[in-house]
């Protein structure tokens, strides 16, 4: 295989926060790459050494916000060309030959790759598991995260292709801490609605409190077959309904207490920190 040319050189980006658990399998799959930064928000486990044991670069930045906080780290990466990763995620066997074809070709600005979900032990296959195009390898020059705090997304202004290779994600699979994570979206998501003057209207914050778990679930556990997933995607999408309905809760509390919109100036007094795993 030839030389990359410098132009084609790749740095894979990872943030970071108390991750030592997931992390060398994610490194591990990025051992290809020209470079390896993560950009970590204060672990206090052995994130920091077990990553410089791996041969990454690492930087420490407060935490910002997921959108932020990514876009920080791509801002400080070496080369133009980079891949992102959450750290409970790591790229399937065979990617980095997908990826070192595509990034000799000038015809695009970023690629998706299929992102599986692993959870209590198992692939999900059906329902919400059974896969998702993210975009996560990009020109930095024609695409950046948003400045969104939780749910954050590539904005890509040039053309964008897919490539048919795989991405996993494995969160924790403790059902307390995988609530917790999900609870801590919820809470960061209508926060930003308050301060962004979007919270929904009451009427509309009950209905969804109500409507869009159950609907959640009718929609993939039966009408795209997630029951077929078992125990595990029946769990897995019984929690991420249930975070649906907490967002709405959150938001109807903002609504009760009154809560007035928090000016941009102020926001850094919120108390949002990240999941441990360092993702969304």
């Amino acid at each position: 295989m030839r030389a990359l040319a410098p132009r084609e050189k790749l740095s894979a980006v990872v943030i970071t926060l108390n991750a030592a658990p997931y992390l060398e399998r994610c490194l591990v799959s990025l051992g290809f790459a020209d470079e390896i930064l993560i950009v970590d928000s204060g672990s206090q486990d052995q994130t920091v050494r077990l990553a410089r044991q791996l041969g990454a670069r690492v930087i420490q930045q407060d935490w910002l916000g997921f959108g932020p906080q990514k876009r920080f780290a791509v801002e400080q990466a070496a080369h133009r060309w980079v891949i992102c990763l959450d750290a409970d995620e790591y790229l399937a066997d065979g990617v980095a030959l997908d990826i070192r074809k595509a990034l000799r070709s000038e015809r695009f600005s970023g690629y998706r790759l299929l992102r599986r979900h692993r959870f209590q032990g198992r692939i999900l296959r059906f329902g919400e598991g059974n896969g998702d195009w993210v975009l996560r390898l990009f020109d930095r020059e024609q695409a950046q995260w948003s400045e969104d705090p939780v749910h954050e997304k590539v904005l890509c202004r040039g053309p964008v292709d897919k490539l048919q290779s795989t991405l996993f994600h494995q969160p924790n699979d403790a059902l307390g801490l995988y609530w917790k994570k999900q609870r801590h979206y919820a809470r960061i998501r209508a926060r930003h609605d308050l301060q962004e003057g979007r919270l929904p209207g009451r009427t509309r914050a009950f209905v969804g409190l109500i409507g869009s778990p159950l609907w959640r679930i009718v929609k993939y556990s039966f009408l795209r077959l997630g029951l077929l997933d078992g125990p595990a995607g029946l769990t897995h999408n019984v929690l991420a309904s249930l975070g649906r309905a907490a967002y709405y809760l959150d938001c109807l509390r903002f609504r009760r207490k009154r809560v007035e919109r928090t000016p941009p100036e102020t926001r850094q007094i919120l108390n949002i920190t990240a999941p441990e795993q360092g993702s969304s």
